[in-house]
């Protein structure tokens, strides 16, 4: 067995009880895991002080000398330990409140210490609670000891003695244990281009740095490496996939789609519209399963390509389905390709968690004879009892909100899988995209259609209350409509139905009926009921809809013209651009109001600036991957990619790109990776799939 599988608990100094509590607490669990647990921040220890020169702050510091007394003190609650340590000219009291009974038959007064911790200052006087200490003939003998490392640790760890000095020890015996130098996992190559550090060399000074030079070499190589592994594997898996799974092919583009295209398109495609056709319509020549990501800002016209893109199924005698992850976004799709069809030759059908029994056998029929050409609805397309009769083209609408298992699914649905298109209104950073989505090709349509007018977006305060109800007057006088929206945040939804229903009632004592009618959709109303009021806000009945944030994705209400976001620093940046999107879908000016009280933080300003200063989705991600971190963008379900161990998508993304530009580049040279050069990938890879442990931050 390769040594760095071996079990944790038989590293010198761990044995099966701190086993446990690192296996629980850090999911250490083998050498292996030990070994790629990483500092994530070092101590400077090169420096010792005078105790007569101690900075009168709370600063860690390094002092040498020796024990002159012990003594233990009773409290109210249990008792302390306290010892007086001496350079030789002054003195510093040593402080320790827990574990003292291990702690004083340990120390031994009149021996050379090194001590290190953080300065405690009480009346004038210096203290030292909990210090690290170690004899200075053993420090001397150690590793490299100019900059120390600092681990994540948890409570527990400590409460149970697991502390950066154990941790530490661990490590110095894990390397002492595995003494053989490391297997290189890097092509020479790779590590001659960017003069890396190689592998046993960085693994030494990630622990134990033996200067800031080599720590600087270390830190660059593993986080390359982390990521270029990553990339490549995500890279393999595409070129697998791709000559695997074959796809069927669409040759023709025929009566349907340049009948649509010559009379039917209600205004000029974007060039980037354009683009996107011709990347897919590439696809879908080449005999392999198109799996594409479609990113587009909200508005950007991606419903179109999805139209024009099935059009072209159906002109090679295939069937497509469309999926939208709630009841109202399937059925506007529904609404707006069937207006924008109008008497076009192509038959198109819904179907979701409401339609009828009688409705679902007809069209049950029709889908398994072949004469429904487009199925639009929300996961009810894929049940068991959904057959089609050639499934050619699946197009799932906002992705992150359907499961892996869920699209599989609809590939199980015939002989060949279909195409699949995935679409997203949440604009990615292409840092992420490369990391998460890393396996699918990309398209973006990053240009609005013309025409469109800029919303315009402002940031007011409560106290400005009576002025934005003045606008939403003068708004409603010009025969538009406005969205109010209050947060929802589920621990509290006590609090928020209570913030909505209070906002309610003073917007209805404000616009009092009959002159205005207000409509209010909300997460507990029943589905039925939120429709019956959706559908008087579509037909302009009301003019004013009250709301919590269900209405984010997909409303189309073109008359809409201002968006009113109440307590708008309560809400995400992906959340409040999404919101923003649903208004402007009109030719008016179209306005979004921020709404939120003085008291903002930091995270809370940068986010409303940014929304006052920019409608450029892209722009938005970019600055919310910087403030929330990649792991809460993307969602539970996809950031496990993204728990790295050393690199930083962010801090880091040069590397990233310059790993995947590498990994890219390597696959086209040698795509089964047989180059004599290239068997430490292989290699490396190989033991990545023996061991699903191994280098477990690896996707």
């Amino acid at each position: 067995m390769d040594l760095l599988q071996t079990p944790i608990e038989y590293l010198k100094g761990v044995g099966p009880n701190r086993a446990n509590l690192l296996k629980q607490e850090l999911d250490i669990n083998s050498f292996q895991d030990l070994l790629h647990f990483f500092p994530h921040r070092y101590i400077d220890r090169s420096k010792f002080y005078k105790i007569s020169e101690l900075p009168k702050n709370n600063s860690e510091v390094q002092l040498k000398g020796s024990i002159i007394s012990i003594k233990t003190i009773n409290q109210k609650r249990g008792k302390r330990l306290t010892a007086v340590f001496s350079d030789g000219t002054h003195q510093i009291e040593l402080v320790w409140f827990r574990g003292h009974q291990w702690i004083k038959e340990n120390l031994k007064p009149n021996v050379p210490y090194v001590i290190f911790g953080r300065l405690n200052w009480y009346a004038g006087k210096p203290n030292m609670p909990h210090p690290e200490m170690e004899i200075e003939e053993n420090f001397n003998k150690g590793f490299s000891k100019s900059l120390q490392a600092v681990y994540p640790s948890t409570e527990k760890l400590l409460a149970k003695g697991i502390s950066q000095r154990v941790i530490s020890k661990m490590m110095a015996e894990l390397l002492n244990a595995i003494k053989s130098p490391f297997i290189e996992t890097l092509p020479i190559g790779i590590i001659g281009k960017y003069k890396f550090a190689d592998k046993d060399e960085a693994l030494i000074n990630i622990h134990f740095p033996k200067s800031q030079e080599k720590l600087t070499a270390a830190l660059n190589r593993l986080k390359y490496e982390e990521l270029f592994f990553i990339q490549l594997q995500l890279l393999i898996k595409n070129l697998q996939h791709k000559q695997k799974i074959k796809g069927y092919v669409f040759k023709n583009v025929g009566a349907r789609f340049n009948t649509f295209f010559q009379q039917n398109l209600p205004f000029d495609l974007t060039n980037a519209q354009k683009k996107v056709i011709k990347e897919i319509r590439k696809d879908f020549g080449n005999g392999q399963q198109m799996n594409r990501l479609l990113q587009g800002d909200v508005g950007s016209g991606k419903t179109i390509v999805a139209l024009m893109v099935m059009l072209i199924a159906a002109d090679n005698g295939f069937q497509s389905c469309l999926m939208a992850p709630t009841e109202i976004l399937a059925k506007q799709h529904f609404q707006s390709l069937t207006d924008i069809i109008g008497s076009l030759n192509i038959s198109i059908a819904i179907l979701t968690g409401s339609t009828k029994k009688a409705e679902r056998t007809i069209l049950a029929e029709k889908l398994e004879s072949g004469t429904l050409d487009i199925l639009i609805g929300t996961h009810a397309v894929i049940e068991d009892a959904v057959k089609f009769k050639n499934l050619g083209l699946a197009i799932v609408d906002e992705q992150h909100r359907f499961g892996v298992a869920q699209r599989a699914k609809l590939w199980r649905k015939n002989t060949l899988p279909p195409h699949v298109l995935v679409m997203t209104a949440t604009p990615i950073p292409r840092t992420l995209a490369m990391s998460v989505y890393g396996d699918l090709d990309i398209s973006v349509i990053d240009e609005l259609p013309p025409g469109r007018k800029r919303i315009k977006t402002l940031h007011r305060y409560d106290s400005n209350r009576l002025k934005v109800f003045k606008f939403i007057a003068d708004e409603v006088e010009k025969g538009r409509q406005i969205y109010i929206v209050y947060p929802l945040i589920q621990e509290s939804e006590k609090m928020d139905y209570k913030d909505l229903m209070d906002g309610y009632e003073s917007i209805a004592r404000a616009f009092p009926q009959p002159k205005y009618q207000i409509s209010i959709v909300h997460g507990k109303m029943k589905a039925k009921d939120k429709d019956y009021e959706m559908d008087r806000f579509i037909k302009k009945q009301t003019q004013i809809m009250v709301a919590t944030t269900v209405i984010e994705v997909g409303v189309n209400v073109p008359n809409a013209s201002t968006m009113i976001i109440e307590s708008a620093e309560r809400f995400g940046l992906s959340q409040l651009h999404q919101l923003r999107g649903r208004v402007g879908r009109g030719n008016d000016q179209s306005f979004c109001i921020l709404m939120s009280s003085h008291r903002l933080s930091s995270d809370a300003k940068t986010r409303l600036e940014t929304m006052t200063t920019t409608t450029d989705g892209f722009e938005i991600a970019e600055v919310d991957l910087k403030l929330r971190g990649p792991g809460d963008l993307m969602g539970t379900q996809q950031s496990g990619v993204l728990q790295l161990k050393i690199a930083d998508i962010i801090k880091d993304n040069q590397w990233l790109k310059t790993a995947r530009n590498d990994a890219h580049e390597l696959l086209r040279l040698d795509p089964k990776l047989e180059a004599p050069e290239n068997t430490p990938l292989r290699q490396t890879l190989a033991k990545m799939k023996a061991y699903k442990n191994i280098w477990n931050y690896i996707s």
